[in-house]
Protein backbone atom coordinates (compact mmCIF):
# COMPACT_ATOMS: atom_id res chain seq x y z
CA UNK A 1 0.00 0.00 0.00
CA UNK A 2 1.28 3.40 -0.80
CA UNK A 3 0.86 6.04 1.09
CA UNK A 4 0.57 9.68 -0.97
CA UNK A 5 1.03 13.43 0.65
CA UNK A 6 -1.54 15.79 -0.28
CA UNK A 7 -1.96 19.50 -0.15
CA UNK A 8 -5.69 20.49 0.74
CA UNK A 9 -7.09 23.59 0.96
CA UNK A 10 -7.77 24.43 4.31
CA UNK A 11 -9.52 27.51 3.81
CA UNK A 12 -10.75 29.85 0.59
CA UNK A 13 -8.62 32.67 0.04
CA UNK A 14 -9.37 35.85 1.44
CA UNK A 15 -7.59 38.68 -0.65
CA UNK A 16 -3.77 37.05 -1.11
CA UNK A 17 -3.26 32.98 -0.42
CA UNK A 18 -0.98 32.54 2.81
CA UNK A 19 0.66 29.27 3.57
CA UNK A 20 -1.86 29.24 6.33
CA UNK A 21 -4.40 28.63 3.50
CA UNK A 22 -2.97 25.16 2.84
CA UNK A 23 -2.88 21.46 4.62
CA UNK A 24 -0.44 19.05 3.96
CA UNK A 25 -1.78 15.45 4.63
CA UNK A 26 -1.13 11.69 4.47
CA UNK A 27 -3.47 9.34 2.82
CA UNK A 28 -3.24 5.46 1.65
CA UNK A 29 -3.92 5.02 -1.34
CA UNK A 30 -5.84 1.08 -2.09
CA UNK A 31 -3.97 -1.34 -4.21
CA UNK A 32 -4.56 -2.33 -7.52
CA UNK A 33 -7.37 -4.33 -9.47
CA UNK A 34 -7.77 -5.61 -12.31
CA UNK A 35 -11.08 -4.33 -12.43
CA UNK A 36 -13.11 -1.37 -11.63
CA UNK A 37 -10.70 1.93 -11.59
CA UNK A 38 -8.03 1.15 -9.56
CA UNK A 39 -6.02 0.28 -12.41
CA UNK A 40 -2.91 2.58 -12.27
CA UNK A 41 -0.37 3.98 -9.55
CA UNK A 42 1.19 7.00 -10.74
CA UNK A 43 3.63 9.17 -9.03
CA UNK A 44 4.39 12.77 -9.94
CA UNK A 45 7.46 14.24 -11.60
CA UNK A 46 6.56 17.55 -11.90
CA UNK A 47 3.86 19.73 -10.82
CA UNK A 48 2.13 23.02 -12.60
CA UNK A 49 1.34 26.25 -10.52
CA UNK A 50 -1.36 28.38 -12.85
CA UNK A 51 -3.12 31.29 -11.93
CA UNK A 52 -6.32 30.04 -12.94
CA UNK A 53 -6.64 27.93 -9.49
CA UNK A 54 -6.59 31.08 -7.20
CA UNK A 55 -10.24 32.04 -8.67
CA UNK A 56 -11.45 28.32 -9.57
CA UNK A 57 -10.14 27.12 -5.89
CA UNK A 58 -13.44 29.50 -4.87
CA UNK A 59 -15.73 28.37 -7.95
CA UNK A 60 -15.04 25.10 -8.11
CA UNK A 61 -13.92 23.89 -4.37
CA UNK A 62 -14.57 23.23 -0.80
CA UNK A 63 -12.59 23.70 2.08
CA UNK A 64 -10.52 20.08 2.46
CA UNK A 65 -10.29 19.78 -0.77
CA UNK A 66 -7.04 18.34 -2.48
CA UNK A 67 -5.81 21.47 -4.64
CA UNK A 68 -6.80 21.83 -7.89
CA UNK A 69 -3.83 21.48 -10.62
CA UNK A 70 -1.78 19.12 -13.41
CA UNK A 71 1.33 16.95 -13.05
CA UNK A 72 3.36 15.20 -15.39
CA UNK A 73 3.28 11.64 -13.80
CA UNK A 74 4.85 8.41 -14.29
CA UNK A 75 3.22 5.59 -14.50
CA UNK A 76 4.92 3.59 -11.01
CA UNK A 77 2.46 0.22 -11.78
CA UNK A 78 -0.15 -1.36 -14.75
CA UNK A 79 -2.80 -3.05 -14.61
CA UNK A 80 -4.12 -1.35 -17.63
CA UNK A 81 -2.70 -2.73 -21.45
CA UNK A 82 -2.53 1.00 -22.97
CA UNK A 83 -0.05 1.73 -20.18
CA UNK A 84 3.20 1.10 -19.97
CA UNK A 85 5.41 0.88 -16.41
CA UNK A 86 7.81 3.81 -16.76
CA UNK A 87 5.67 5.97 -19.68
CA UNK A 88 4.98 9.15 -18.68
CA UNK A 89 1.37 11.36 -18.64
CA UNK A 90 -0.06 14.66 -18.14
CA UNK A 91 -2.45 14.27 -15.98
CA UNK A 92 -5.30 16.46 -14.23
CA UNK A 93 -5.16 14.91 -10.50
CA UNK A 94 -4.79 18.35 -7.90
CA UNK A 95 -1.78 18.16 -5.71
CA UNK A 96 -0.36 14.77 -5.08
CA UNK A 97 2.69 12.77 -5.23
CA UNK A 98 1.05 9.69 -5.82
CA UNK A 99 -1.87 8.90 -6.84
CA UNK A 100 -4.82 6.19 -8.62
CA UNK A 101 -6.34 6.10 -12.64
CA UNK A 102 -8.39 4.24 -14.48
CA UNK A 103 -6.38 6.10 -17.58
CA UNK A 104 -9.38 7.89 -18.78
CA UNK A 105 -8.73 11.03 -17.26
CA UNK A 106 -4.56 10.85 -18.22
CA UNK A 107 -2.93 12.16 -21.93
CA UNK A 108 0.25 9.97 -22.70
CA UNK A 109 3.37 12.54 -24.09
CA UNK A 110 3.69 12.60 -27.71
CA UNK A 111 5.37 9.71 -28.79
CA UNK A 112 7.67 12.55 -30.83
CA UNK A 113 8.96 13.64 -27.58
CA UNK A 114 12.71 13.73 -27.65
CA UNK A 115 14.49 12.27 -24.80
CA UNK A 116 16.35 15.46 -24.59
CA UNK A 117 13.55 17.80 -24.22
CA UNK A 118 12.55 18.43 -20.12
CA UNK A 119 9.05 16.75 -19.71
CA UNK A 120 7.92 19.58 -17.25
CA UNK A 121 7.27 21.72 -20.83
CA UNK A 122 4.12 19.64 -21.17
CA UNK A 123 2.63 22.01 -18.31
CA UNK A 124 4.49 24.77 -19.83
CA UNK A 125 4.71 25.80 -23.67
CA UNK A 126 3.97 22.36 -25.25
CA UNK A 127 0.92 22.00 -22.72
CA UNK A 128 -2.16 24.19 -21.39
CA UNK A 129 -0.68 27.47 -21.66
CA UNK A 130 0.95 26.89 -25.18
CA UNK A 131 -2.13 25.89 -26.39
CA UNK A 132 -4.41 28.59 -24.45
CA UNK A 133 -1.52 31.29 -26.61
CA UNK A 134 -1.71 28.92 -29.66
CA UNK A 135 -5.99 28.54 -30.39
CA UNK A 136 -5.85 32.58 -28.77
CA UNK A 137 -4.04 34.40 -31.17
CA UNK A 138 -5.27 32.03 -34.37
CA UNK A 139 -9.22 31.39 -33.07
CA UNK A 140 -10.31 34.51 -30.80
CA UNK A 141 -7.17 37.24 -32.03
CA UNK A 142 -7.29 36.08 -35.87
CA UNK A 143 -3.65 37.61 -36.23
CA UNK A 144 -2.81 37.99 -40.15
CA UNK A 145 0.76 38.87 -41.06
CA UNK A 146 2.18 42.36 -40.40
CA UNK A 147 -0.53 43.67 -37.50
CA UNK A 148 0.79 44.95 -34.38
CA UNK A 149 0.35 42.40 -31.02
CA UNK A 150 0.12 43.57 -27.43
CA UNK A 151 0.18 41.23 -24.86
CA UNK A 152 0.26 41.81 -21.24
CA UNK A 153 2.00 39.91 -18.49
CA UNK A 154 5.03 39.08 -21.52
CA UNK A 155 6.95 37.15 -19.42
CA UNK A 156 4.92 34.32 -18.08
CA UNK A 157 3.79 30.59 -19.07
CA UNK A 158 1.61 32.00 -21.54
CA UNK A 159 2.49 35.80 -22.50
CA UNK A 160 5.66 34.72 -23.44
CA UNK A 161 4.79 31.93 -26.59
CA UNK A 162 1.56 34.57 -27.26
CA UNK A 163 4.84 36.94 -28.37
CA UNK A 164 6.53 34.31 -29.92
CA UNK A 165 3.49 32.69 -31.78
CA UNK A 166 2.92 35.91 -33.30
CA UNK A 167 6.13 37.05 -34.22
CA UNK A 168 6.40 33.60 -36.69
CA UNK A 169 2.77 34.28 -37.68
CA UNK A 170 4.69 37.74 -39.17
CA UNK A 171 3.39 40.29 -36.82
CA UNK A 172 4.95 43.05 -34.66
CA UNK A 173 4.87 42.69 -31.12
CA UNK A 174 4.41 44.82 -27.97
CA UNK A 175 4.85 43.33 -24.63
CA UNK A 176 4.63 44.51 -20.88
CA UNK A 177 6.27 42.88 -18.01
CA UNK A 178 7.05 43.66 -13.89
CA UNK A 179 10.84 43.90 -13.65
CA UNK A 180 13.77 44.80 -16.17
CA UNK A 181 14.93 41.39 -15.93
CA UNK A 182 11.77 40.23 -17.43
CA UNK A 183 11.79 42.86 -20.17
CA UNK A 184 15.31 41.97 -20.87
CA UNK A 185 14.17 38.50 -21.53
CA UNK A 186 11.23 39.57 -23.89
CA UNK A 187 13.63 41.44 -25.77
CA UNK A 188 16.10 38.36 -25.95
CA UNK A 189 13.11 36.09 -27.33
CA UNK A 190 11.99 38.82 -29.97
CA UNK A 191 9.71 41.12 -28.57
CA UNK A 192 10.05 44.41 -30.90
CA UNK A 193 9.15 46.29 -27.82
CA UNK A 194 8.88 45.59 -23.92
CA UNK A 195 8.55 47.66 -20.74
CA UNK A 196 8.39 47.49 -17.29
CA UNK A 197 5.04 48.64 -16.53
CA UNK A 198 5.81 48.89 -13.00
CA UNK A 199 8.23 51.89 -13.59
CA UNK A 200 6.67 53.69 -16.47
CA UNK A 201 5.03 57.36 -15.40
CA UNK A 202 2.53 57.19 -17.49
CA UNK A 203 0.81 53.40 -19.07
CA UNK A 204 -1.04 55.30 -21.88
CA UNK A 205 2.22 57.19 -22.79
CA UNK A 206 4.48 53.82 -22.71
CA UNK A 207 1.67 52.31 -25.24
CA UNK A 208 1.84 54.91 -27.22
CA UNK A 209 5.29 55.48 -27.75
CA UNK A 210 5.93 51.53 -28.03
CA UNK A 211 3.07 51.63 -31.24
CA UNK A 212 2.02 55.50 -31.97
CA UNK A 213 -0.61 53.78 -34.97
CA UNK A 214 -1.94 51.63 -32.44
CA UNK A 215 -2.34 47.83 -31.76
CA UNK A 216 -4.63 45.54 -34.18
CA UNK A 217 -4.23 42.34 -31.68
CA UNK A 218 -4.72 42.76 -27.50
CA UNK A 219 -3.87 39.31 -26.02
CA UNK A 220 -5.14 40.41 -22.66
CA UNK A 221 -3.49 38.23 -19.13
CA UNK A 222 -4.34 41.15 -16.68
CA UNK A 223 -7.42 43.14 -17.09
CA UNK A 224 -8.20 46.11 -14.37
CA UNK A 225 -6.55 49.06 -15.20
CA UNK A 226 -4.25 47.79 -17.37
CA UNK A 227 -7.11 46.72 -19.87
CA UNK A 228 -9.32 49.77 -19.66
CA UNK A 229 -6.20 51.98 -20.57
CA UNK A 230 -4.98 49.33 -23.61
CA UNK A 231 -8.34 49.31 -25.30
CA UNK A 232 -8.26 53.29 -26.13
CA UNK A 233 -5.42 51.97 -28.00
CA UNK A 234 -6.92 49.66 -30.82
CA UNK A 235 -7.07 50.30 -33.56
CA UNK A 236 -10.34 50.18 -35.39
CA UNK A 237 -11.72 46.71 -36.19
CA UNK A 238 -9.26 45.58 -33.25
CA UNK A 239 -9.84 42.48 -31.80
CA UNK A 240 -9.25 41.55 -28.16
CA UNK A 241 -8.86 37.96 -26.29
CA UNK A 242 -9.37 38.00 -22.67
CA UNK A 243 -7.20 34.97 -21.57
CA UNK A 244 -7.01 36.14 -17.57
CA UNK A 245 -7.78 39.14 -15.25
CA UNK A 246 -4.46 38.19 -12.46
CA UNK A 247 -4.93 42.12 -11.69
CA UNK A 248 -7.99 40.83 -9.55
CA UNK A 249 -8.01 37.14 -9.05
CA UNK A 250 -6.81 38.53 -4.96
CA UNK A 251 -8.92 41.94 -4.80
CA UNK A 252 -11.50 41.65 -1.81
CA UNK A 253 -13.32 44.69 -3.31
CA UNK A 254 -14.19 44.08 -6.53
CA UNK A 255 -12.63 46.86 -9.14
CA UNK A 256 -14.74 49.21 -10.79
CA UNK A 257 -14.71 51.04 -14.34
CA UNK A 258 -13.75 53.00 -16.54
CA UNK A 259 -16.13 50.97 -19.16
CA UNK A 260 -15.30 50.10 -22.58
CA UNK A 261 -18.59 50.47 -24.16
CA UNK A 262 -17.41 53.75 -25.33
CA UNK A 263 -14.23 52.84 -27.42
CA UNK A 264 -15.65 49.36 -28.18
CA UNK A 265 -18.55 51.38 -30.06
CA UNK A 266 -16.53 54.03 -32.10
CA UNK A 267 -13.71 51.36 -33.01
CA UNK A 268 -16.23 48.81 -33.94
CA UNK A 269 -13.61 46.25 -31.57
CA UNK A 270 -14.32 43.08 -30.96
CA UNK A 271 -13.71 41.80 -27.23
CA UNK A 272 -14.00 38.02 -26.79
CA UNK A 273 -12.99 35.84 -23.46
CA UNK A 274 -12.06 32.29 -24.10
CA UNK A 275 -10.96 28.81 -22.28
CA UNK A 276 -8.62 26.46 -23.90
CA UNK A 277 -10.29 23.64 -23.97
CA UNK A 278 -13.03 24.81 -26.23
CA UNK A 279 -10.32 23.27 -28.57
CA UNK A 280 -9.97 19.97 -26.91
CA UNK A 281 -10.94 18.21 -30.45
CA UNK A 282 -7.98 20.32 -31.77
CA UNK A 283 -5.53 19.47 -29.13
CA UNK A 284 -3.56 16.99 -30.81
CA UNK A 285 -3.13 19.90 -33.57
CA UNK A 286 -2.12 22.58 -31.67
CA UNK A 287 0.73 20.46 -29.09
CA UNK A 288 2.16 18.84 -32.66
CA UNK A 289 2.70 22.29 -33.85
CA UNK A 290 4.47 23.92 -30.52
CA UNK A 291 6.59 20.86 -30.11
CA UNK A 292 7.85 21.06 -33.61
CA UNK A 293 8.99 24.75 -33.01
CA UNK A 294 10.25 24.39 -29.76
CA UNK A 295 12.36 22.05 -31.44
CA UNK A 296 13.90 23.99 -34.65
CA UNK A 297 14.69 26.87 -31.71
CA UNK A 298 11.40 29.54 -33.11
CA UNK A 299 9.81 29.07 -29.86
CA UNK A 300 12.11 29.19 -26.32
CA UNK A 301 11.83 28.31 -23.10
CA UNK A 302 12.00 29.23 -19.99
CA UNK A 303 10.86 27.50 -16.26
CA UNK A 304 10.94 28.57 -12.92
CA UNK A 305 11.27 25.48 -11.00
CA UNK A 306 10.73 24.72 -7.24
CA UNK A 307 12.14 21.67 -5.69
CA UNK A 308 10.48 20.05 -3.55
CA UNK A 309 6.54 18.82 -2.95
CA UNK A 310 6.43 20.37 0.46
CA UNK A 311 7.15 23.90 -1.23
CA UNK A 312 3.75 23.82 -3.10
CA UNK A 313 2.19 26.82 -1.61
CA UNK A 314 5.19 28.76 -1.65
CA UNK A 315 5.58 28.41 -5.40
CA UNK A 316 2.07 29.20 -6.02
CA UNK A 317 2.20 32.21 -4.16
CA UNK A 318 5.20 33.65 -5.71
CA UNK A 319 3.58 32.51 -8.82
CA UNK A 320 0.42 35.13 -8.35
CA UNK A 321 3.18 37.80 -7.06
CA UNK A 322 4.95 37.94 -10.27
CA UNK A 323 7.94 36.23 -9.06
CA UNK A 324 8.50 33.66 -11.75
CA UNK A 325 9.91 33.89 -15.53
CA UNK A 326 8.16 31.29 -17.76
CA UNK A 327 6.44 29.09 -16.53
CA UNK A 328 6.47 27.69 -12.37
CA UNK A 329 6.79 24.28 -11.41
CA UNK A 330 7.47 22.27 -8.80
CA UNK A 331 9.54 19.39 -8.99
CA UNK A 332 8.45 16.42 -6.64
Amino acid sequence: MVTAKVWVLKKHFEGFPKTSDFDLKEIELPNLKDGGKCKLLLESVFLSVDPYMRPYSRRNMKEGDIMIGTQVARIVESKNPAFTVGAFVVARSGWRTHFISDGKDLQLLPSSWPESLPKSLALGTVGMPGLTAYFGLLEVCKMKPGEMVLVNAAAGAVGSVVGQLAKIGGCKVVGCAGSDDKVAYLKKIGFDEAFNYKTVTSLDEALRKASPDGYDCFFDNVGGEFASIAINQMKKYGRIAVCGAISQYNDSVPQKGPYVQVPMIFKELRMEGFIVTRWNDRREEGLKALLKWVLEGKVKCHEQVTEGFENMPMAFIGMLKGENLGKAIVKV
